[in-house]
C-alpha cells in the first residue's frame, strides 16, 4: 500500500512541508505518503512526492524463532524493553538486551493476545457472496466459509465489526447441519458461532447471511461518489481492506497469516461493472433483473489484500504482457488518461518476473482509478486500487515530477504482488518490510524504466525525509512489537517506507546487486504463498552473500534513531545523531546505542577507483579505525547511499566546498543536507551552511538547492519583521544566478530534472526572494493563461511555482480564477496544482474561505491536506489553527482517521511565536487522535526544533546573511 504520508527530507523544514501536501495529495502507497524540509514551492515539492508517501511523509515484523504452526510464536522475555530492544519512547536499551531481543523475538502477537483469534479453527476458503445498493448506500451478502478445526471446539470465532449478522449454520457434512448462535462484540470487533456439539478436529462448512453500510471513512466497504459528464452524482462500492478492516465487509479471520483462497460473486444492477482479484468466470441473469457475477479462486492470500469494486465504470482495452492482460479501470470520460500507466504496468510487469524470475502470481491485473480514496494505492492481489492522481495522467499537460510519481506509485503496487501478496507477513510489524521492499523495487524499477531521471539520486531526498524524523526523541524503531489494529495503523509512516527503503538500499550496495538478487529469490521461492518474519530474508540473503547481514541489519531496524560518523584527524568516530541536545547523552547505567555502519570513503587527491576505501564501524568496537592520511579531501559516505548523518570540521568543510565539481549529485545532496541537520541540531553555526550552499554555484541537482531552499524558508518563518529585507536580498544573491541561467523556457537538450530545479528557484524567489523580475513574469504567463480568448497555457513543470508566485500578491480575483480552475480541471493533476495554490494567499480572509472549502466541498481524501497547507502558510496559519481547535470535533468525525496526524504535521510550521507553539502543544497533548499520536508527538517535537532554532538564530541572522551572503 502507498500512504499518503506526507514525509520530509534533511532538514530545510519550510521545504518539506510543501513536499508533504504535493505528496499527499498526490497520493503514493504509504503515506510514501507519513516532513523536514523541501522546496518551498510546490512543483519542487513534487519532485519529492512519494508513491505513499508521499505522498509525502508522516507515512507502515517480525524475528528469528517462527515455527510450522503459523500462530506458533513464544515469547521468551517479559519486559517492554526486553521484548523489543527498545524502551517505550524508543531509546535503544544496551547492546546486551538487544541482542537477546534479536535471538528470541518472534512476533509481539502471541496466539493468545486479547486482539488475536484463536487458532483452533482455520479457514481454508471463502465463498463470498455480496450484493452493494448504491442508492441506497447499504449491502447485503452471505459467506460460506471452508474451515478446518485443529482443536475440539463448540464455538467459532472470528472478526466482524460494523456488520449485523444473521442465520448462521455450521455443516458437518453428511447431511448433519447446525444452527449457529451469534454473539457480536463490537469493542473487540468479533463475532461467535456456539454450536450445540463439539466440533472434533476435521472440516466443516461456516455458512451465515449479514448485512452493513457502504460508510463515508474510506475504509472496508465504502462508496465513492463522482459527477459524470451529464452533471449527475453518480456512486462506487469499492473496498480499502489494509490494515484490519475486510472485518468491515464481511466476517473473516482478518490476520494476515490466516490465508484462504477466495470465490467472490457479486450482484449488480446490469447497468454497472464489477471487479475482483480475478477473472470473471461466469456472469448469471437473476429474476429481479440483476447480474450475478462470478471470479475465479484465487490463490491462498491475506483478507486485507480481496477487492471489491461495483459502480458505473470503464475499463481499457486489455493489454496483453506476457500472457497476462492488463487493464486500467476509470470513470467514464477519463479513458483518454490511462496510456500512461499502462505503459509503466508493461514495463513493470516485465521488469519484476525478470528480477524475481518468478512468474506474476495471479491471472490478470486490472489497475482501478477511485475518485475518493484514503491511501494513495493498495496492492489488492490483481486488482490494485490508486487515487485518480496516481494512475490518471495526460503526459502533454503534466509536469516531469508527475510521471514519475504515477511510474512510482504503480511500480511500487506491482512490486507487491510478489513481495506482500506472494510472500506476506506473519503479522503487523512485519508490514515495514513489505513497504520498505516495495519502496526499494519501485525505485530500482522506475530507475531502469527512465535512467535519466536519476531516480535513485532523487531518492536521496527520501532517505533525508526519514532521516528528518529518525532524529527525533519521539522516533521508533523500523520494526518494533504491534498488537491491536490502532497500533498496525502506526506503522505506514515515513520510517517503514523511506527509512526502510533506504537501509534495503544500503545492504544492496553492502553486499552487492547480484547477491541481493539471488537472495530476494530464494526468500520467495521458499516461502511462496506462505507467511514470513523478518529474520526469514536475513538468512536468505546471507545465504547468497556470505556476509553478516542480520548481524548487520539488526542494529538498523531493532532500535530507532541513526548515527553521526564524524570525520576526525586520522579517525571516524560514530555517535547516536539528535535534533536534542539534552537526548545525546545516554541513559544512566547504558551505553549509547551503536551501529554496524557499512562506509565508503573516496579521496579526492585521486581520481582512479582505487582511491575508494570500505570499511566497516561495528557496533562492539572500543577503538575507532585509524585513516591513512590524505594529500586532498576526503568524502565520507562516498556513492550518497549510507543511511547516516557524517560532519566534518569546518576545515575539511571548506576543502570540500572547494571541490563540489568533483562529487557525485548525490553526495553533493547530502553534504548539504548533513551540514543543515547540524547546524538545526545546533552542532555547526548557521554561516557554515550558507558559506557551503555559495558553492553550488552551476550545479544541477534539485535537491542539493532544495536543502538551501528550505532553509531560507525556515528563516523566513522566525526572521524578525525588521530583518525580512535582508533575508529577500539573500535568498536573491544565493538562488538568482542559477535561475537567471536556466531562464523560464526549457532550452534544447537540457537534463530532465532541470526542469524541477527551474520550478524550484522560481518558487522561492518570487516568495521568500521577494523578487520583482520573477514576479512580474509570473504574472504575465498567469494572465496570459487566463485569457477568454487565446489562452496559453503555462508550461506545466513550472505551472505550480507560478501559481504559489502569484498567489504571493494576495488578490482575490487571482484567487477567484484558480478557484474556478481547480472546479472545472482537465486532470488530476491540474485539480491539486489549482487546489494547492488556494492555501497559498497570505491573506486571512482568502484562507478562511479555503478552510470552509476544506470542510464543506472538497473531498474527504484532499481535505486534510489542503487545512495541512494552510497551516504551513506563515500569514493565515495561526489563524488556521485556531479554526481548527474551533472545529476539532466535526475535523475528526468528518476526515479519515489515517489523514489526521497528517494535517495536524502542518503546526511544525507555526515556530515563529514561541507562545502559540506552547498552545499547540497542549492542545494536541490533551486531544490525542486514535491513529497516528506517536507522528502528531513527532510534529510536536519538530515545533519545539524549530522555535529552538528561531530563538537560537533570529537575533544574528541579519550579520550572518550580511557578512556571509548580501553584497
Amino acid at each position: 500500500m502507498l500512504a499518503t504520508q506526507p514525509y520530509l527530507t534533511a532538514a530545510p523544514e519550510e521545504a518539506s512541508l510543501s513536499h508533504a501536501i504535493s505528496a499527499a495529495l498526490g497520493g503514493s502507497c504509504r503515506a510514501r505518503c507519513p516532513l523536514v524540509c523541501m522546496p518551498p514551492s510546490r512543483a519542487a515539492a513534487e519532485e519529492l512526492a512519494v508513491k505513499d508517501g508521499f505522498d509525502a511523509e508522516g507515512t507502515p515484523v517480525l524475528m528469528p524463532g517462527r515455527t510450522n504452526d503459523p500462530g506458533g510464536y513464544v515469547m521468551e522475555l517479559h519486559s517492554p524493553a526486553d521484548r523489543t530492544g527498545h524502551q517505550r519512547d524508543g531509546r535503544a536499551v544496551s547492546p546486551e538486551s538487544r541482542a537477546v531481543a534479536s535471538r528470541t523475538m518472534s512476533s509481539s502477537s502471541t496466539p493468545d493476545a486479547p486482539y488475536r483469534l484463536p487458532r483452533t479453527v482455520e479457514p481454508t476458503v471463502y465463498r463470498l457472496c455480496l450484493a452493494p445498493d448504491l442508492d441506497a448506500g447499504t449491502f447485503t451478502g452471505s459467506a460460506e466459509i471452508d474451515i478446518r478445526v485443529v482443536a475440539p471446539v463448540d464455538r467459532i470465532i472470528c472478526n466482524a465489526a460494523e456488520l449485523s449478522i444473521e442465520r448462521a449454520e455450521v455443516d458437518l457434512g453428511g447431511g448433519i447441519v447446525h444452527t449457529a448462535s451469534i454473539a457480536l462484540d463490537e469493542k473487540d470487533e468479533r463475532v461467535t458461532f456456539t454450536v450445540p456439539q463439539v466440533l472434533e478436529p476435521g472440516r466443516y462448512v461456516l455458512r451465515c447471511r449479514f448485512a452493513g453500510s457502504l460508510n463515508d471513512k474510506l475504509r472496508g466497504f465504502y462508496r465513492s461518489t463522482f459527477v459524470d459528464q451529464d452533471g449527475i452524482t453518480r456512486t462506487i462500492a469499492t473496498t480499502q481492506l489494509e490494515a484490519t478492516d475486510a472485518r468491515r465487509a464481511f466476517p473473516c479471520w482478518d490476520e494476515p497469516d490466516r490465508k484462504a483462497s477466495f470465490e467472490v460473486t457479486l450482484l449488480i444492477d446490469p447497468s454497472l461493472a464489477a471487479f475482483s482479484n480475478s477473472p470473471i468466470v461466469k456472469v448469471d441473469h437473476e429474476e429481479d433483473g440483476r447480474l450475478r457475477v462470478r471470479f475465479a479462486p484465487t490463490m491462498p492470500m491475506s483478507t486485507y489484500l480481496v477487492a471489491l469494486i461495483v459502480g458505473p465504470l470503464e475499463a481499457t482495452e486489455p493489454v496483453d504482457v506476457d500472457g497476462v492482460p492488463v487493464r486500467v479501470v476509470h470513470v467514464p470520460g477519463k479513458g483518454h488518461l490511462t496510456s500512461y500507466a499502462l505503459e509503466v504496468a508493461a514495463h513493470a510487469l516485465r521488469f519484476f518476473s525478470s528480477y524475481f524470475d518468478i512468474p506474476y502470481p495471479a491471472e490478470k491485473l486490472d489497475l482501478v482509478a477511485i475518485p475518493d480514496f484514503a491511501f494513495g494505492a493498495m496492492e489488492n492481489l490483481g486488482c490494485v486500487t490508486f487515487r485518480e492522481t496516481a494512475l490518471l495522467i495526460d503526459p502533454a499537460s503534466a509536469a516531469r515530477t508527475e510521471l514519475e510519481r504515477v511510474a512510482d506509485v504503480v511500480s511500487h503496487e506491482i512490486a507487491h504482488m510478489w513481495f506482500g501478496d506472494l510472500v506476506t507477513m506473519q503479522w503487523w510489524e512485519g508490514i515495514w518490510l513489505n513497504e520498505a521492499f516495495a519502496t526499494f523495487m519501485e525505485v530500482l524499477c522506475v530507475d531502469a524504466f527512465r535512467p535519466a531521471w536519476e531516480r535513485w539520486v532523487s531518492f536521496g531526498l527520501e532517505r533525508e525525509a526519514a532521516l528528518a524524523v529518525d532524529g527525533l526523541r519521539s522516533t521508533r524503531p523500523i520494526e518494533y512489537p504491534v498488537g491491536s489494529p490502532e497500533e498496525a495503523e502506526g506503522m505506514f509512516d515515513v520510517l517503514t517506507y523511506q527509512k526502510g527503503g533506504s537501509v534495503l538500499r544500503m545492504l544492496e550496495q553492502y553486499i552487492g546487486p547480484d547477491a541481493f538478487r539471488r537472495g530476494v529469490r530464494a526468500y520467495l521461492v521458499a516461502h511462496a504463498h506462505g507467511n514470513t518474519v523478518t529474520s526469514d530474508l536475513w538468512d536468505a540473503l546471507e545465504d547468497a552473500s556470505g556476509e553478516p547481514v542480520r548481524a548487520l541489519m539488526d542494529s538498523w531496524i531493532l532500535q530507532g534513531g541513526h548515527p553521526l560518523v564524524s570525520l576526525r584527524p586520522g579517525r571516524l568516530v560514530q555517535e547516536p545523531f539528535s535534533y536534542d541536545a539534552s537526548a545525546r547523552g545516554s541513559e544512566p547505567g547504558q551505553e549509547p546505542p551503536r551501529w554496524n555502519v557499512p562506509v565508503l570513503m573516496r579521496r579526492l587527491d585521486q581520481r582512479d577507483a582505487v582511491s575508494t576505501e570500505r570499511l566497516l564501524l561495528t557496533a562492539e568496537s572500543i577503538e575507532d579505525p585509524v585513516l591513512a592520511p590524505s594529500d586532498g579531501p576526503l568524502v565520507v559516505n562516498a556513492g550518497g547511499w549510507g543511511v547516516y548523518r557524517v560532519a566534518y570540521e569546518t576545515s575539511d568543510l571548506e576543502r570540500l566546498a572547494g571541490h563540489l565539481d568533483r562529487l557525485d549529485a548525490l553526495e553533493r545532496s547530502n553534504l548539504v543536507a548533513d551540514t543543515w541537520a547540524l547546524v538545526l541540531s545546533g552542532r555547526r553555526p548557521l554561516e557554515d551552511f550558507f558559506s557551503l550552499a555559495r558553492h553550488l554555484g552551476h550545479d544541477s541537482e534539485p535537491s542539493t538547492f532544495s536543502t538551501v531552499a528550505g532553509a531560507l524558508g525556515l528563516c523566513d518563518r522566525v526572521v524578525g519583521e525588521g530583518d525580512r529585507p535582508i533575508l529577500a536580498a539573500a535568498t536573491r544573491s544565493l538562488l538568482g544566478p542559477r535561475a537567471r541561467e536556466l531562464g523560464w523556457d526549457p532550452s534544447e537538450n537540457e537534463g530532465e530534472r532541470i526542469p524541477t530545479l527551474r520550478a524550484l528557484l522560481i518558487g522561492a524567489l518570487g516568495t521568500i526572494g521577494e523578487d520583482e523580475a520573477i514576479r512580474a513574469d509570473a504574472r504575465r504567463r498567469f494572465d496570459e493563461a487566463n485569457r477568454k480568448e487565446g489562452p496559453v497555457p503555462i508550461n506545466p513543470d513550472i505551472e505550480a511555482a507560478v501559481l504559489e508566485v502569484v498567489a504571493a500578491s494576495a488578490l482575490t480575483a487571482d484567487y477567484e480564477k484558480m478557484l474556478a480552475r481547480y472546479r472545472a480541471a482537465a486532470t488530476p493533476q491540474e485539480e491539486l496544482r489549482y487546489l494547492t495554490a488556494l492555501a497559498k494567499f497570505p491573506d486571512v480572509e482568502l484562507g478562511a474561505r479555503t478552510f470552509d472549502l476544506a470542510l464543506e466541498e472538497v473531498r474527504t481524501q484532499n481535505a486534510p491536506y489542503l487545512i495541512l497547507a494552510l497551516l504551513t502558510n506563515r500569514v493565515v496559519g495561526p489563524v488556521t489553527w485556531q479554526r481548527i481547535t474551533e472545529n476539532w470535533s466535526a475535523i475528526i468525525e468528518r476526515f479519515p482517521d489515517n489523514s489526521h496526524a497528517r494535517m495536524l504535521d502542518g503546526v511544525r510550521a507555526l515556530c515563529g511565536d514561541a507562545a502559540l507553539a506552547e498552545k499547540v502543544t497542549s492542545f494536541l497533548r490533551e486531544h490525542p487522535i486514535r491513529a497516528g499520536q506517536r507522528t502528531v508527538e513527532q510534529s510536536l517535537e519538530r515545533l519545539a526544533v524549530n522555535v529552538a532554532f528561531g530563538e537560537r538564530e533570529r537575533g544574528r541572522l541579519r550579520e550572518v546573511l550580511e557578512r556571509v551572503i548580501v553584497p
